[in-house]
């Protein structure tokens, strides 16, 4: 069972929002009798562990896939039987019944490494539900609690559909709100997890940041320079900073200014630019679930300073729902966050939440109004670079039709390359094309 470890999944939060889907769309049959996608939860030792399953109903004949591997079995009344068989020699042999939308039984495991040792676990699987058909709709969320791991474990806060807008409210990194009370310990807390319906694994979720509006006229900073950032000559320089910086923040007049400047920094001023440094989503939990200081191809702190009002975001969907968890904002932030935080402080935020089904980005992609922008994040800028330069591969053959030729063309010619992260365990790369460098080439329908 070569997924096993990569799959793990909680299974209090499947069941919450099992439950939390509407009776609407939680009884919806297609008429293609079995064929959709499925969510199937298995008993592995004790812990559930989280598989898709894609089928397609001819008759009584099935295809499709489990997790990736090709499938083929049968449904002769309510019982189905199927066999997935990986390019490795590993298989998925199951055979369960089936009652409106959901699917029970056994599926035995036969991994490559160990042919001789399969295992066998009882499943349950759940249809993914399909779009809500109905209009749109805002939500006013006041939050009372926040999280410091984007985790799978956290119940939803709000259920929303695709297409509906949140606004809601956020602290500082430190846990301060806009009175400068301390709700929650510091370390990036987050607003949320708002549960998206009919988001599933596979899929990838869609940030619209409609709005973000400073709520209150200072923030926190400091005169430290991270490590990164310093050779040996600069670090000695830099032994007696690390001090705390006040900043007044003039939302009339859009600037921030230092409280207490040094001599020539009297009139130094900054224009303020808010951004969001954290817009995450629970990451599939094989691993713990990641700090609110962290980030990944989940998205989380990946303080990119362009993720700004009119900007959108895209996720891979990683667990039922997304859980999407937004937080730490930022009044302004230059490239890198190099202080190892920026002009922290509270925001009102504002965004529309949007499903692109069965398409599922590598990692964090931002669209504004004039770029395409793909996402590394790793351990070392090289790793980054590397990342963004595949994710941004990844987007213009996926939805441009490009070939491994064009590509290279198109970002030997087009490519712009930006530090975004260097404050934290991930440092960020992010590949910024133009779109009006694209606009001879006819995108394909998302």
């Amino acid at each position: 069972m070569k997924k096993t470890l990569a799959l793990l999944f909680c299974v209090t939060t499947i069941s919450f929002a099992a439950n939390a889907r509407s009776r609407e769309v939680a009884t919806a049959q297609t008429n293609d009798g079995l064929s959709g996608r499925w969510t199937v939860t298995v008993d592995y030792h004790g812990t559930t562990v989280l598989f898709m399953l894609t089928l397609k109903q001819d008759g009584g004949k099935l295809t499709g896939d489990f997790d990736g591997d090709k499938l083929e079995g049968t449904q002769t009344g309510d019982a189905i039987i199927f066999l997935a068989k990986d390019d490795q020699g590993g298989s998925e042999d199951g055979k369960g019944v089936v009652k409106g939308d959901t699917m029970t039984g056994t599926v035995v495991f036969t991994n490559s490494d160990d042919p001789s040792h399969p295992e066998t676990h009882a499943f349950t699987a759940k249809r993914v539900p399909p779009r809500p058909a109905v209009a749109p709709q805002r939500h006013e969320f006041v939050p009372t609690t926040f999280y410091r791991q984007f985790s799978g474990a956290n119940a939803p806060v709000l259920t929303v559909n695709p297409g509906d807008t949140i606004h809601t409210t956020t602290v500082d990194a430190g846990g301060a709100d806009e009175k400068g009370v301390t709700r929650v310990l510091g370390g990036n807390p987050q607003t949320g997890p708002f549960y998206i319906e009919s988001a599933a694994p596979g899929d990838t979720l869609v940030v619209h940041i409609t709005r973000l509006k400073l709520n209150r006229d200072w923030a926190i900073s400091d005169d430290y320079l991270v490590d990164r950032a310093t050779d040996r000559d600069l670090a000695v320089k830099m032994k007696d900073t690390g001090k705390s910086v006040r900043w007044h923040l003039d939302l009339e007049k859009g600037v921030a200014t230092s409280e207490k400047p040094g001599d020539h920094l009297a009139h130094f001023k900054v224009l303020l630019k808010p951004m969001l440094g954290c817009v995450g989503v629970a990451l599939n939990p094989a691993s713990a679930p990641p700090g609110t200081g962290d980030s990944g191809r989940f998205g989380g702190n990946m303080d990119f300073n362009e993720i700004v009002e009119g900007a959108t975001v895209y996720l891979p969907v990683s667990v039922p729902g997304a859980l999407l968890y937004v937080g730490d904002g930022h009044a302004a932030q230059g490239d890198g966050e190099l202080n190892g935080n920026a002009l922290e402080t509270s925001m009102d935020v504002e965004f529309s939440v949007d499903v692109i089904p069965a398409k599922r980005v590598p990692g964090p992609r931002v669209e504004s109004a004039d770029y395409i922008i793909a996402m590394g994040l790793s351990g070392s800028l090289d790793d980054a670079f590397r990342q963004a330069t595949g994710n941004m591969a990844s987007w213009l053959e996926d939805q441009y039709k490009l070939t491994a030729s064009e590509i290279s063309q198109v970002l030997g010619t087009s490519a712009e390359y930006k530090v975004s992260e260097v404050a934290d365990r991930n440092v960020g790369m992010v590949l910024k094309l133009r779109k009006d460098r694209l606009l001879g080439i006819a995108p394909a329908a998302k």
